[in-house]
């Protein structure tokens, strides 16, 4: 069975054929400026030359022509023909609390995504976009949403609902939804794998850190918490994103700075985390550079960042009554120590002691996979790659 993953954005579009018989990515690549002058696609085929190209690809459709063109192609294909393509695998990132796993798509699927467009204004109606072009040019094959939000759908209400007038959640669906939720799934059950363990018994504590950043308790398979919330805003101090603050530094803003409250939520959102506070950037790696030069903003950014993150693991362990696994995982968690090893500092009390080589040696080696922690360590930490396209084909895979 061979599964084609769609990640679609509103401009761009991401995929790649995964072969389930052994798991291994056939090709993937993608279509970007989609709709906007230099438009570009690349088709990385796993046994043969990449192909690149500018070429004008005026929407998903295109997009999605360019795609089977591709993987079909006689020279940088890798399938004769599209009807070895069993389902595609679509990922969709809110499904609000309708979805609480993946689902085939029907006409009620695509109504349920677009009902939940005012809770993803800006990724539901690209998701939505991905779908309908395959689906226009693959009418006979099965189609799969799988939601970021649906694995967080396990949270109890005590988690979930926030202390407003309980009235907003009935009328408007205010709550905490939680996303990255493929994410954690995966690299959970890779930890339990790795462990030799059911991971119906494990307490486990993922930690997904990028530009975006959320972190996961996920107790015996089932999401308990997470820290991002209505919106992907709430939670951690991010690349951009300011992460938790006080309510009411927003009516005190819009006051004081005589801005709208639109304004607000775009310097909230891109304006703010790691850039607002360093001043430089919201890239790690550059603040890395700058704390190395004495930088003083940046190096309280990163402090704060891994702060932020210690509070949740012993607020996590607390709430789970326990921790077996720690998990580090995305593009800040996989490939720096210095932060690791941060955010573990002082928590032997809770069992987590970090082997400073271990954690060192990991640093460079591309799709590292393994322990971190020393052998006496109460709770095992790892540094697990994750791999959302594989768990989204697995659940494809599933269902067809």
């Amino acid at each position: 069975m061979k599964i084609l993953v769609i990640n679609a954005g509103s401009s761009s579009l991401k995929y790649q054929l995964i072969d389930m018989e052994n798991e291994l990515v056939l090709a993937k690549g993608s279509a970007e400026r989609i709709g906007i002058d230099q438009s570009s696609f690349k088709h990385v085929p796993s046994d043969k030359e990449k192909v690149e190209f500018k070429v004008v690809i005026e929407n998903h459709v295109d997009a999605i022509k360019l795609v089977m063109d591709s993987l079909t192609h006689k020279e940088h294909g890798v399938i004769e023909n599209m009807n070895e393509i069993s389902a595609v695998g679509h990922r969709v990132v809110h499904g609000g609390e309708t979805f609480s796993k993946a689902v085939i798509i029907d006409n009620d699927v695509l109504k349920a995504i677009h009902d939940n467009i005012v809770l993803a204004p800006l990724h539901n109606p690209a998701n939505i976009m991905g779908i309908e072009a395959c689906i226009r040019i693959m009418p006979r094959t099965p189609m799969v949403a799988v939601f970021d939000t649906a694995f967080h759908q396990s949270m109890p209400k005590q988690a979930y609902i926030y202390a407003l007038p309980y009235e907003y959640y009935e009328k408007h669906g205010i709550r905490r939804y939680g996303f990255h939720g493929t994410s954690h799934k995966y690299v959970a059950q890779r930890a339990a794998y790795l462990m030799g363990e059911d991971i119906r018994s494990l307490k486990v504590i993922s930690c997904h850190l990028g530009n975006g950043s959320s972190i996961a308790a996920i107790k015996f398979e089932n999401s308990l918490d997470t820290s991002m919330g209505f919106t992907p805003l709430e939670g951690l101090p991010m690349g951009t994103r300011c992460g938790n603050i006080d309510p009411a530094i927003i009516p005190f803003l819009i006051e004081r700075e005589n801005i709208t409250a639109e304004q607000v939520n775009n310097y909230l959102n891109k304006d703010s985390g790691m850039l607002g506070i360093s001043g430089i950037s919201s890239d790690f790696r550059d603040l890395e550079v700058a704390v190395n030069e004495g930088n003083e903003r940046a190096a309280l950014a990163i402090e704060i960042f891994s702060y932020s993150i210690k509070k949740y693991i012993g607020a996590y362990s607390a709430a789970m009554g326990g921790l077996d696994c720690l998990i580090f995982t995305a593009g800040v968690g996989e490939n720096n120590p210095e932060i690791r090893k941060l955010c573990c500092t002082e928590l032997d009390f809770l069992g987590i002691v970090i082997d400073e080589e271990k954690n060192k040696n990991a640093y460079g080696r591309k799709g590292f996979e393994g322990l971190i922690s020393t052998i006496d360590s109460g709770v095992r930490v790892f540094v697990i790659p994750t791999n959302e396209e594989l768990m989204i084909a697995r659940e494809t895979a599933a269902l067809a």
